[in-house]
C-alpha cells in the first residue's frame, strides 16, 4: 500500500513516514499543499494523511481539488484542531476522517486500516484468487495451494501489487516507486532480490512459473483468464 504523508512539521513527517514503513506501507512525503496536491492527483496513492494547516494549499482547499479531480482513495485528515465546527469543515471538504493531534502511532494505524477496509470492501472482494494462490488483504493471510505461507511486510507488499496488476508488466521502476517511495534509488538491485525472496517463499520454482521475469522490462504475474478473479 503507498501512502502520501503531506505535513509542513518536517519533524513529524519523519516520524510518521519511519512509523508507517516499519509497518509495511511505501511512503511519499510533502511539506507543502501546492507539491502534495501534484503528487496526489499524478500517482497512484492508496491513502493520503494530511495536514489542515498547509503553506501554498492549506489541507481543506487540498482535499476539495483532489476531489475535483475524481481521486477517491480515502483521505485522513491530521490537525491540532478540535471544534466541531473545524470536524465538520475537513469532512465536508472531502475528507473520510479526521484525527486531532497529538495522536499515538496505534491510533493512527488503525485508522488507516479501516479506511483501507472500507474502501477494499466497497470495491471488491477483499481475497484476490490467481490461481492457486489466495491473499487476504485484510488480514493479509497468503495461501498457495492451501498451504500457509508467511510473508515479511514488503514481501506481501509486492506480492499485492502483482495480484492487483495480473498480466501486466510491471517495471522496476513502477515497483520501487510502489513498494519503496518516490525517492527510491532504481539503480538499487533490491526489487530483483524480493523477487527472488518471493519465488522462494511461494514455491515458484518450476514452469510455468507465477512470477515472471520479462527480459529488458522487469516482471509480470502470469495468470490464464479462466483462474484469475476479477
Amino acid at each position: 500500500m503507498r501512502v502520501l504523508v503531506v505535513e509542513d512539521e518536517r519533524k513529524l513527517a519523519a516520524v510518521l513516514k519511519r512509523g508507517l514503513e516499519e509497518n509495511g506501507y511505501a511512503v511519499d512525503v510533502a511539506h507543502d499543499g501546492k507539491f502534495g496536491l501534484e503528487l496526489a492527483v499524478a500517482e497512484p496513492y492508496d491513502l493520503v494523511l494530511l495536514d489542515v494547516l498547509l503553506p501554498r494549499i492549506d489541507g481543506l482547499t487540498f482535499c476539495r481539488r483532489l476531489r475535483a479531480y475524481k481521486r477517491t482513495f480515502p483521505v485522513l485528515m491530521l490537525t491540532a484542531r478540535d471544534s466541531v465546527d473545524d470536524r465538520v469543515a475537513g469532512l465536508d471538504s472531502g475528507a473520510d476522517d479526521y484525527l486531532t493531534k497529538p495522536f499515538a502511532l496505534r491510533e493512527l494505524l488503525a485508522r488507516i486500516r479501516a479506511l483501507l477496509r472500507r474502501d477494499c470492501l466497497s470495491k471488491r472482494d477483499p481475497v484476490l484468487r490467481l490461481a492457486d494462490l489466495e491473499i487476504d488483504t485484510i488480514s493479509h493471510r497468503v495461501t498457495r495451494a492451501g498451504i500457509p505461507i508467511e510473508l515479511t511486510t514488503k514481501e506481501y507488499a509486492l506480492l499485492e501489487y502483482f495480484a492487483h496488476n495480473p498480466n501486466r508488466v510491471l517495471t522496476r521502476t513502477q515497483i520501487a516507486e510502489h513498494i519503496w517511495d518516490y525517492d527510491f534509488v532504481t539503480m538499487s538491485n533490491v526489487v530483483d532480490v524480493y523477487v527472488r525472496y518471493l519465488r522462494r517463499k511461494l514455491r515458484d520454482d518450476h514452469e510455468p512459473r507465477l512470477l515472471q521475469t520479462i527480459r529488458g522490462s522487469g516482471y509480470q504475474l502470469r495468470v490464464t483468464a479462466d483462474v484469475s478473479a476479477a
